[in-house]
């Protein structure tokens, strides 16, 4: 699998006081190939506000990547590379997951390329908090995810793609949230299909009962 894991490198410039364009910051994180067009699946959070990114292949080419849509909701972005003959990861089936059973995750933790980690699936259907709300039907796992996995591949025992590495609980040790493949997919789809994707809303809102409301 590690040939269709990629390294993601994003760079932020801003402008000085002289109005040149200068590097302010830089992030590292990690994709997966799913596609033979050159399709990649990361976190949102990896490709911040950025329209280009750098790609790293597990051959040793970099190339510039284009940020063609992200779901800042499920924390999800699709990178476009123009490369030929890619490997592309092979899907599995999130939904047929139970916990206990092994999973393996690959990535580039603090730039240590296609580091490969093995877990168990230690719980299924949990929720975290993060900057654009709640994050649900996560995937948790007890591998070691660092800064630079984020966008990396969970895996089944068969190397096939379960999930998407996202968030780490940095109170803890061995608490790693991934989402799930099939709900990545759908969401993947949505943005190549139309740019971005469509919130479904449930047209109920609540609020409190007083006496006056009741009457």
């Amino acid at each position: 699998v590690s040939p269709a894991v990629v390294g993601i490198t994003t760079k932020v410039y801003d402008r000085d006081i002289f109005n040149r364009r200068v590097l302010v910051g830089e992030g590292v994180g990690s994709g997966i190939i799913f596609d033979k067009a050159g399709y990649i699946a990361t976190n949102q959070h990896v490709v911040g506000n950025s329209k280009t990114v750098i790609v790293s292949l597990a051959d040793g080419q970099s190339t510039e990547g284009t940020v063609v849509g992200r779901d800042e909701k499920t924390d999800l972005a699709v990178v476009k590379i123009n490369v030929d003959n890619l490997p592309v990861a092979e899907f599995g089936d999130s939904d047929a997951l139970q916990v206990g059973e092994p999973a393996i995750a690959i990535g580039n933790p603090f730039g240590f390329s296609h580091t490969v980690t093995t877990a168990v699936i230690s719980a299924l259907d949990r929720s975290i908090a993060s900057d654009e709300g709640i994050i649900t039907d996560l995937i948790q796992t007890d591998a070691a995810i660092n800064p630079g996995n984020s966008g990396g591949p969970l895996l089944n025992i068969l190397g096939e793609l379960i999930g998407i590495n996202t968030a780490i609980d940095a109170r803890a040790e061995g608490i790693g949230f991934a989402i799930p493949v099939n709900k990545a997919r759908a969401v993947v789809d949505a943005i190549l299909e139309q740019g971005h994707v469509t919130p479904s809303w449930l047209g109920v809102l609540g609020q409190d009962v007083d006496p006056r409301t009741a009457r």
